[in-house]
């Protein structure tokens, strides 16, 4: 139990005295960025899903 306890303390004292954490900005910018990225990927994977799907009912119409 005493290593637990001793493992809890080590780990809080580093998160709170040798982590460096992003100042506000930084988060905001790079929370921006992933979300522009993600909407991008969102709409050419909808793109590629849209093209195949009318690809494959023209297919299945003319055969």
């Amino acid at each position: 139990m005493e290593k637990l306890k001793n493992y809890i303390i080590e780990s809080f004292d580093e998160i709170k005295n040798k982590v460096s954490w992003p100042k506000f900005n930084e988060l905001q910018s790079s929370a921006i960025l992933v979300l522009v990225a993600s909407l991008i990927f969102a709409l050419v994977i909808g793109l590629f899903d849209l093209g195949f799907n009318n690809a494959l009912a023209w297919f299945y119409k003319e055969f």
